[in-house]
């Protein structure tokens, strides 16, 4: 029978879902966490029309994601968690994908969603912990829940996202300080106090990281990982330009500290062609924005038949 089934599911194509006049995967083939937020009894943290929707659903969030990578390694704290306790070299794919997962989740989810992803992301981050040396040569312990790692790793993903949307996105509604306020909420489910809520806060607690920068082998080695993942497919051909965008669109002090150089070639243009060619194919609405407004939209009737 499971043959039979699956011979016919080969023959027969399977339906598209339309989004704004384009397809998109089928929600059987969809991630069981995706197809959950449909789920929920809120809109969430978020919702339409919020600059943390614009910016974290929109395609830059490829090129933000690298971005992120790349800053979070300047802190000598970080790396070395990343170094001693991550298994991204083994397993990239699914280091990223957990990524994904939180992101989206706390982006499109219900709040019990939301506070339950980061939740976890925070049980997880319990048992990193070690000594690294700083930039002065002293020895300092580290844990990932600790005040300072969690800052800098909220700054630097808060200012990759939305450097890259500057760059490749649309207009953000009510504009960049808006969704550094808006995402200041995920900050303050994975336990950072009083994070940054203007643009000029988040510059500022950024330059006074990168001050106490350190670059060592540990960071040499990260960043030529990034740039070389080993990724399959059609994404190992089209990451390194990714990457190149990535790094042509950092602030020239971080690129001079990660040893980068701005690529020769047109990255931020050709980076601008692949994304674009990639909203053509997969659509402007994620599946999990998709999921999440038909929870808003059942919400909503729910209230109207309510009333």
């Amino acid at each position: 029978m499971a043959s039979s089934t699956a011979e016919t599911s080969r023959a027969t194509p399977r339906p598209r879902v339309r989004v704004r006049g384009r397809t998109t995967q089928p929600d059987d083939e969809l991630p069981a966490w995706t197809r959950a937020l449909a789920e929920g009894d809120d809109p969430g943290f978020f919702g339409p029309g919020s600059a943390v929707w614009a910016v974290n659903g929109a395609l830059p969030t490829l090129v933000a994601g690298i971005r992120a990578l790349l800053l979070q390694t300047l802190h000598p704290g970080a790396m070395a968690g990343v170094h001693d306790h991550s298994r991204y070299r083994e397993d990239p794919l699914g280091r990223l994908d957990g990524t994904i997962r939180w992101v989206a989740t706390t982006t499109f989810g219900d709040r019990r969603q939301a506070t339950e992803a980061c939740a976890f992301v925070t049980r997880l981050h319990g048992r990193v912990r070690g000594t690294y040396t700083d930039a002065a040569g002293e020895t300092r312990p580290y844990a990932a829940n600790d005040q300072d790692l969690l800052r800098w790793v909220h700054d630097a993903f808060t200012e990759a996202f939305i450097g890259a949307h500057q760059v490749w996105g649309r207009p953000i509604p009510g504009g960049p300080d808006a969704y550094v306020r808006e995402w200041a909420q995920a900050g303050r489910l994975m336990g950072v106090e009083d994070p940054p809520t203007t643009v000029t806060d988040l510059h500022a607690e950024l330059d006074a990281y990168v001050r106490d920068a350190k670059v060592d082998e540990r960071v040499v080695a990260a960043v030529r990982f990034i740039r070389r993942p080993g990724l399959p497919g059609l994404t190992g051909w089209l990451y390194p330009i990714l990457f190149g965008g990535a790094v042509a669109s950092l602030d020239p002090r971080y690129r001079r500290l990660l040893g980068l150089r701005r690529p020769w070639w047109p990255a931020i243009t050709l980076t601008r062609l692949v994304l674009a060619t990639g909203e053509r194919v997969l659509g402007r609405v994620s599946p999990s924005e998709r999921h999440a407004r038909q929870r808003i939209g059942r919400l909503e009737v729910s209230a109207a038949d309510a009333s």
